[in-house]
């Protein structure tokens, strides 16, 4: 079995990504199963943070590495929170307090100015020097809506709006939601350009 090391200490992105590659004889481990620090996100974009994440993971543990930078893009905020949803209400805040400030800046605003979607960025570098590491972007085109709604999921899930379904994120089983959300794109697309 193929080892890769996953740049994050997000246990629900852990599971989720090993799920999704359990069939491919890829095993997942978690940078912290290393003593892998977080690096500092530094770039400006979702693209060069998933780099910076995947190139550093791979430096110290000498595997291949899988990074991905996402998060949500609220049409009204004009594009925030962005490369900052984790960290939208504040450095050592949690998703409760992320979803508090996103409700609070939305107060008032109604119907299809809600709009919003999640984004993914998904890199697989061979090694630390990859000069062309993949790049797999996934987009999840939804609403945010007015108070939460379902328990499963993490982050933004809970006000994240499936018109076509009538629910959050976080009422979907999470086999419909890999198969429809923007990690889970990103990863389909990871999927086929590792086995081509």
């Amino acid at each position: 079995m193929k080892k890769v090391v996953l740049a994050t200490g997000n246990k629900g992105k852990v599971k989720e990504l090993s799920e999704l590659l359990a069939d491919m004889n890829i095993e997942v481990l978690p940078q912290s199963e290393f003593q892998v620090p977080d690096v500092p996100e530094t770039g400006t974009t979702f693209v060069e943070n998933a780099i910076i994440k995947a190139r550093h993971a791979a430096k110290l543990t000498g595997l291949p590495a899988i990074a991905d930078d996402s998060g949500l893009e609220v049409d009204h905020l004009k594009g925030a929170p962005g490369i900052y949803s984790s960290r939208f209400a504040g450095v050592h805040c949690d998703d409760n307090d992320n979803n508090n400030k996103l409700l609070a800046e939305l107060n008032g605003v109604k119907g299809d100015a809600r709009s919003a979607r999640f984004q993914c960025i998904l890199v697989y570098m061979r090694h630390e020097n990859d000069p062309t590491p993949i790049i797999c972007q996934g987009t999840w085109e939804g609403h945010i809506t007015e108070q939460r709604h379902g328990e499963q999921g993490f982050g933004y899930d809970p006000l994240f709006w499936q018109e076509e379904l009538k629910m959050t994120s976080a009422q979907l089983p999470r086999d419909l939601k890999n198969q429809l959300s923007h990690r889970g794109k990103a990863l389909q697309q990871l999927r086929q350009k590792l086995q081509s």
